[in-house]
């Protein structure tokens, strides 16, 4: 059988993806994409591209209908369901072959097998791979817990849940429902002892319909943040410590996938203690989000095995083997300090060197993005930006590799995590192996989140940034624009300008730079870029501003700075109280009424954005004086929701900015 083209029923980083293999096999490609997503690069590279009418995933590209008869209409003869929306689905696997279209994953009997973790768990046991059991909602007590709620028909963190007190069971179950059912369209969901310091260890495999099953290496991907894969590497630290524990689980994930009958590339994936015991987790019958640090570390083109396997061919008798160390990181639009909130809106410049989808043969950086400069974050999917992988000789190479790319990169407009995967890929702990799933309540979220660029760094980047406003303004000027930015010829007040919490006070004079941060010379400055002496060491720091928001790229990192204006805007003033709207999002439940008392903690109402709920509680004790919203109701960002007054306070108390933090 040949495969002449591709329609890739997904969308961002995973369409692009599987679109360079296709490139590079000489396979024709399709893209499907949503109203949310008609400028997005994966529509603008695909050979051919056709429209889903609406912006949510329920409304396009989980319609599994709209996406068969897309690629009847483009001529596509095979679909690659990438991972998320229809990629485990069963059903929409055999509509694929009732259509005539070859269905690049496993046999629909495998997913089907596989799509319930509760059913899956079962077999897996009979097959004689090691199992977590499963709890009965109704009869879990104290002694069992904690226990994890999980959706049984998806995964990347939606509908799971931490419970730690009985109590809170029934309403964490409701919870995890609603979010599964939304994620994945099945709100079922199960409960199991959950492992607080676990390890999360999953084996490749890859399998053809002649029998030949590959366990293609494993990875560890323990750091998570709500269940959510952050930094994903191979090999695993732990399973490099443990003698023997490889053969294990490679054994048992081979076990696993003779048990099904599988074809194509799956992972298996266990969780595992510090001694080296492991349960299945689950098989995921598709591609993984992580899947580059497998290719780096065999060689292996795993979309173009997939490709070669649906078409009928056969896998070499002997599986390759692995080399070196990978790691990848999710940089993700979101803000780990305020409770992971995700970000929305304009991406003004997005730069990482590196090899854009490619196998890396040497050491080096890959990048797997959904974004470029000028693409539009949205509030209708996944927040991630893109995947940065390294790969190297050793895993402290590949590490540092890492952490430098990233500090380098240029992310200018949403707020990301960077600055937490830098911190996390050089913190001791994580070059020491210890990578359990309790990595961020073991060392603090709020230390791993701090900037890389702080203190003496961020004075010197303001400074740079008023430096940089200043030769703007001579550029703008109609007079004296041969005359440096903030020249005085007689002593006078300097400049004062205010970035975020930092003033800083500068003039420049016959005598050079004075400023408010001593020991500092001026070498060259213009609207873009500026060169400081900082005590006898060069610095160039690039300035890049988009209305208030100044961002400053250096070797000492990058700051993002909020210029503040000289005039506080009247109308950008709220009631103090207010609880303000986090992100752009969907009110799906409100749990108050105007007039009632509160306590502070009391959740008001939920917001759901990107697949995922977002608990607004009252921030103080008081009375619901103003309930602006209504179950449904689309919001954006900084809007009033809602407004607390506080016992003892009047309505029309003190005032705050929009820009206050909210629950």
């Amino acid at each position: 059988m040949t495969i002449t083209s591709v329609l890739v029923a997904n969308r961002g980083e995973i369409a692009r993806r599987v679109f360079t293999t296709c490139r590079a096999e000489g396979i024709d490609t399709v893209a499907v994409f949503s109203d949310a997503d008609a400028n997005s690069p994966h529509v603008r590279e695909a050979d051919q591209a056709v429209r889903l009418p609406g912006n949510s995933s329920a409304e396009t590209y989980l319609r599994g209908e709209l996406v068969i008869a897309a690629a009847a209409a483009a001529g596509a003869d095979a679909v690659h369901p990438g991972y998320g929306f229809l990629s485990e689905n069963s059903d929409f696997a055999q509509q694929v072959q009732n259509a005539g279209l070859t269905w690049i994953g496993p046999p629909v009997k495998a997913i089907e097998l596989m799509g319930s973790k509760v059913e899956s768990k079962k077999m897996m046991a009979d097959a004689g791979v090691p199992v977590l059991t499963q709890l009965d909602p109704e009869s879990v007590t104290e002694n069992e817990l904690p226990v994890l709620i999980k959706a049984s028909a998806g995964g990347g963190g939606r509908g799971m849940r931490i419970v730690r007190n009985l109590e809170n069971l029934e309403s964490e179950l409701e919870a995890a429902g609603r979010e599964a059912l939304s994620a994945f369209g099945d709100g079922t969901v199960f409960v199991e002892r959950y492992i607080e310091t676990g390890r999360h260890i999953e084996v490749q495999v890859m399998a053809d319909r002649f029998g030949t099953v590959w366990t293609v290496g494993e990875r560890e991907c323990s750091i998570q943040r709500r269940h959510q894969k952050v930094v994903e590497e191979a090999p695993s630290p732990l399973v490099e410590r443990i003698d023997g524990m490889r053969e294990k689980l490679f054994h048992a994930a081979t076990l696993a996938t003779e048990a099904i009958g599988y074809e194509g590339a799956g992972t298996v994936e266990f969780l595992a203690d510090e001694k080296g015991n492991f349960f299945f987790l689950e098989m995921n019958t598709r591609l993984q989000v992580e899947h580059p640090v497998t290719e780096c570390t065999t060689g292996l083109d795993l979309v173009a095995l997939q490709i070669r396997v649906a078409a009928g061919e056969r896998l070499p008798a002997e599986q390759p083997k692995t080399r070196g160390h990978s790691i990848e990181v999710r940089l993700y639009a979101e803000d780990p300090a305020q409770d992971w909130q995700p970000q929305s809106g304009a991406v003004h410049r997005f730069e990482i060197p590196g090899a854009q989808f490619e196998v890396l043969d040497k050491s080096g950086i890959r990048v797997d993005s959904g974004v470029e400069t000028g693409s539009v974050v949205g509030t209708h999917y996944d927040p991630m930006l893109a995947k940065v992988i390294s790969f190297a000789p050793t895993r402290d190479q590949a590490a540092n590799l890492l952490a430098k790319a990233l500090q380098k990169a240029t992310v200018h407009g949403l707020k990301t995590n960077r600055d937490l995967l830098v911190n996390i890929l050089r913190h001791p702990a994580f070059l020491a192996g210890e990578t359990d799933t309790a990595f961020f309540d073991t060392h603090g979220l709020d230390v791993l989140a701090r900037p890389i660029a702080h203190g003496r760094a961020q004075e010197l980047s303001a400074l740079a940034a008023a430096l940089a406003d200043a030769a703007s303004n001579v550029d703008r000027a109609r007079v004296n624009r041969g005359l440096p930015g903030g020249w005085r010829n007689l002593r006078s007040q300097p400049q004062r300008k205010t970035y975020n919490d930092i003033t800083v006070e500068y003039s420049i004079g016959r005598s050079g730079l004075t400023s408010s941060v001593e020991g500092v010379e001026l070498i060259d400055h213009t609207p873009t870029s500026v060169t400081l002496d900082d005590n006898g060491i060069r610095r160039i720091f690039e300035v890049s501003s988009y209305g208030s928001d100044v961002f400053v790229d250096s070797a000492l990192g990058p700051v993002r700075l909020i210029k503040a204006p000289r005039f506080t805007d009247p109308t950008d003033e709220v009631a103090a109280g207010s609880l303000l709207a986090p992100m752009p999002g969907s009110v799906i439940r409100i749990a108050a009424a105007q007039g009632d008392t509160v306590t502070a903690g009391r959740p008001i109402l939920w917001l759901e954005a990107m697949k995922m709920e977002h608990t607004v509680t009252a921030p103080a004790d008081g009375v619901l004086t103003e309930l602006n919203v209504t179950e449904g109701q689309q919001v954006e960002v900084g809007a009033v929701l809602a407004v607390v007054t506080e016992h003892g306070s009047g309505a029309d108390g003190m005032t705050q900015s929009k820009g206050a933090e909210q629950s």
